[in-house]
């Protein structure tokens, strides 16, 4: 049973979040992401070259790889070397399309790949929504970076995106779920969304229970709540003001027509 909550919060507070950026000095950009005690180190790392199917387009690519330490849980994994489990390539295909969902590979500076590693230090539940938000810091440092070595002009980064765990934990709607609570929930969910309010993704499970579409909304509404937090403190950290620009709008708008078939006015 789950009387109280870890260090008594409420159902809908995160756990304390830090965003600690150059933890790496020979990574094009890195940040330590800490949800709690959930740790999580990424670094993007940006390279002159692309995947086979991608020559000749004259496009970038952004993927990235996810792996537990060995003592990152309260039992030790064995460090895959001989080949990937499916948790990791599952999680690791989720941070890429993530990140490709706000990123211009247009504009990478030709064909170049930006390599995103996310490196579990310590888990204690939401790994992947810890990774995500992070990654987002460590690729705008690296393009930042791109962009002072002259390579491209403006940052491909035209929007911001982070990512929150929501569940229905012994019939109580919670918020950024530690490890017993994830293990405990009836419902478990992670939701990654933009700076618009837009979702990138979600992936949800009824484990012994199902819901309604209206127990849909609330974790929604919940997430959005959380994740705006991450948002903001993804603009604290880098120190900027992040703001849609026409730039942004004709983007997304080219995005849209072109993914939907609609013709663009």
């Amino acid at each position: 049973m789950l009387a109280n909550r870890a260090n008594d919060r409420d159902d809908r507070a995160m756990r304390d979040v830090k965003l600690t950026r150059g933890i790496m000095k020979n990574a094009n950009g890195s940040c330590l992401a800490e949800f709690g005690d959930t740790r999580v180190l990424c670094t993007a790392t940006i390279e002159d070259r692309a995947p086979g199917w991608r020559k000749g387009s004259g496009k970038g690519w952004l993927t990235a790889e996810y792996a537990m330490l060995p003592a990152a849980g309260n039992k030790r994994t064995r460090r895959e070397t001989n080949g990937r489990n499916g948790r990791s390539m599952e999680i690791e295909r989720l941070i890429g399309r993530s990140l490709r969902n706000v990123c211009d590979l247009n504009a990478m500076g030709g064909e170049v790949t930006m390599t995103i590693d996310c490196d579990v230090l310590q888990a204690d539940g939401g790994t992947r929504t810890a990774a995500i938000t992070g990654a987002w810091v460590a690729a705008y440092d690296a393009f930042e970076m791109w962009k002072t070595a002259g390579r491209i002009k403006t940052n491909p980064l035209f929007g911001q995106v982070a990512a929150i765990s929501v569940g229905l934990v012994e019939g109580r709607l919670m918020l950024d779920l530690d490890y017993e609570e994830d293990s405990n929930a009836e419902i478990d969910m992670n939701v990654v969304m933009n700076a618009k309010g837009e979702i990138v993704e979600i992936q949800g499970t009824g484990e012994q229970v199902s819901f309604s579409r209206d127990r849909l909304n609330e974790f929604l509404d919940m997430a959005e709540e959380g994740i705006k937090v991450l948002l903001a403190a993804q603009k604290d950290v880098l120190g900027i003001e992040y703001q849609e620009s026409s730039r942004v709008r004709d983007l997304w708008r080219t995005r849209f027509c072109s993914r939907n078939g609609v013709e663009e006015k």
